[in-house]
């Protein structure tokens, strides 16, 4: 199946509005049938187990995968169908909570910073380090617990300060990308209707219910202010090196076929490869292979 990825990406070039960008399927695939695009990820989810084979063999590369998005934007069930036929030996999802007392006696970009891949493993991050522009940033007084110099009240933090953490966040992405970790970024983008159609599911579906948060409908409120922190975080911090990738999640199983056609597009990148065996290893497994056969080793 052929899909232009090329309208999911933004690696900083050119100014970006957030209302510039579609939460549903575009006309070009309007067509595509749920059952087509099942078939579709289960092949893509294929060649995708077949890649990290070779990453992980390889231990040369690792793959970072972040997914941001609002309340109810489907991020849970996009990592498990896009993933699910991943080695679990190679593979750590790590979910992003409120931060610890731990956590907060370090530098913001500390947790993150731990949980990065090793050479030959895919890390993915369920929320990131961008809690830190996006929920911060639409509730500043959390950052009054971070002890931060300077920062005594919510007046004290000022248009630089977010700027400057913008330059942070894009200097770690740099310094990832530099050794080897190719970064990945997905904002799931939800309109507000289908938000509130999907917390209405939460509340009158019984198998449902225990998804449901009052918490989630208390932040809807912020949805405006919501929608500027991601406008102004993507804006700041897409490069080529790591870009965002803009996933329509209205419909939930075609942003899933975006997202696992552009996980493949970026391994398809790599010079990936099994090792290849040397001439000493090769008469290693000659002389193995001998001693099995001649009842040796049985």
């Amino acid at each position: 199946m052929k899909l232009d990825l090329a309208p999911f990406t933004y690696d900083g070039t050119g100014d970006f509005h957030l209302k510039d960008w579609d939460t549903g399927v575009p006309k070009a695939a309007k067509d595509l049938s749920e059952a087509e695009i099942k078939t579709e990820i289960a092949k893509d989810v294929e060649a995708f187990s077949d890649a990290q084979g070779k990453l992980y063999a390889q231990k040369r590369y690792s793959l970072l995968l972040i997914f941001q998005g609002l309340d109810a934007a489907g991020k849970d069930g996009m990592i498990r169908h896009v993933m699910s036929g991943v080695n679990p030996e190679g593979t750590n999802v790590v979910s992003f909570k409120q931060p610890t007392a731990e956590e907060l006696a370090h530098d913001y970009l500390w947790r993150t910073r731990v949980a990065f891949p090793p050479a030959g493993n895919i890390t993915i991050f369920n929320r990131s380090h961008y809690e830190e522009v996006l929920v911060d940033r639409v509730h500043p007084e959390n950052l009054l617990a971070e002890h931060l110099p300077g920062i005594d009240a919510v007046g004290d933090i000022t248009p630089q300060f977010w700027a400057r953490r913008y330059k942070d966040i894009r200097q770690l992405e740099h310094l990832a990308s530099r050794n080897g970790i190719v970064v990945e970024k997905f904002f799931l983008h939800l309109s507000k209707d289908e938000q509130k159609q999907r917390f209405l599911d939460r509340i009158e579906q019984p198998d449902k219910n225990w998804k449901f948060s009052a918490a989630d409908i208390r932040e809807r409120r912020y949805w405006a202010e919501y929608q500027q922190a991601y406008e102004d975080a993507i804006a700041h911090t897409a490069t080529k090196r790591a870009p965002w990738h803009i996933i329509p999640a209205d419909n939930k199983w075609f942003g899933r076929l975006v997202v696992s056609k552009l996980i493949l597009q970026s391994m398809a990148r790599l010079p990936l490869a099994y090792p290849e065996v040397t001439a000493e290893q090769k008469a290693e497994l000659h002389a193995a292979l001998e001693e099995l056969m001649d009842g040796k080793g049985a």
